[in-house]
């Protein structure tokens, strides 16, 4: 007989580990904080004026400073996640939609709509999203609607070419084939088989997507093209703030390091999420 090996116990986390898991999670909680309730973070109203305290350093009074109107720039870093990130949830959400239903419909239809689908995501894919983004709105117009379309239409091809390959793989597998031959229809089928079988990437594609378009809507309303001031959106600070860089630094600085904490750990959660879906150790 074979000695009674006990199973080794289960690893937890190294600090350094937990620290990194920790830290992106407490930044997007704040975010998410910023984004439904930001009188919780900061009550300075973001719109108001104070001519005599303009481009005051940072102190105790304004701990990110005052910009050039003498408006509290914590306050518009705030207020400005709600413009930033729920243009960043719109279009991305739109584009998961839009993707996931054109992807589904190249990979279940007849080969010629299939290639003349799968030529046009190759074409949009080509383009960098955010001149594509910029095209669109060039042609639609300025304004927080087409901005969010447009990022839309830029990220729709990322989705869709992954979803027409799930769906290829998914509707050769045994369970569609046994469907089929029980006589359900194609519509059930697709609804109950091949949907929820080609939905497993989305999740890590979507997370990693949403920083994406932070970055597309914020460097579109740097250009004008978003919410117009005096909305308080990271992107229309920094275009704001470029004419002030040599005497108040911090008008752009954090609003940039906004931008850049939100990506960063949107990427890290987004990484997270691959790792689990593929099967390997955190």
């Amino acid at each position: 007989m074979r000695a009674y090996t006990p199973a080794a116990p289960a690893r937890l986390p190294a600090p350094a580990a937990l620290l990194r898991l920790l830290a992106p999670a407490s930044v997007l909680v704040l975010l998410a904080l910023a984004v439904v309730a930001p009188g919780l973070l900061t009550g300075v109203d973001p719109l108001a004026a104070d001519p005599l305290n303009a481009l005051a350093p940072p102190d105790g009074a304004h701990w990110f400073g005052s910009d050039h109107l003498g408006r509290d720039v914590l306050a518009r870093v705030v207020y400005g996640a709600r413009h930033s990130i729920s243009i960043g949830v719109a279009s991305t959400t739109l584009a998961v939609t839009s993707g996931v239903l054109l992807g589904l419909a190249a990979g279940l239809s007849p080969k010629w709509l299939d290639e003349a689908l799968a030529r046009s995501f190759d074409v949009l894919s080509t383009l960098p999203e955010l001149l594509l983004a910029l095209l669109i709105v060039a042609i639609t117009g300025p304004g927080t609607g087409n901005v969010i379309f447009a990022i839309a239409v830029a990220q729709i091809p990322n989705y869709a070419r992954v979803i027409r390959a799930q769906t290829f793989v998914v509707r050769r597998s045994g369970y569609v084939e046994q469907a089929l031959t029980f006589g359900r229809s194609r519509l059930a089928i697709t609804a109950g088989h091949v949907l929820p079988n080609v939905l497993g990437p989305i999740p890590v594609l979507a997370t990693i997507g949403l920083g994406q378009a932070v970055i597309a809507s914020s460097g579109l309303s740097f250009l004008g093209m978003g919410p117009q001031p005096p909305a308080a959106e990271w992107g229309a600070m920094l275009s704001e703030a470029r004419n002030y860089l040599r005497v108040a630094w911090w008008e752009a600085l954090f609003p940039g390091v906004a931008i850049t904490l939100t990506v960063v750990c949107l990427t890290v959660a987004g990484r997270r999420l691959q790792r689990r879906f593929e099967g390997r150790t955190p």
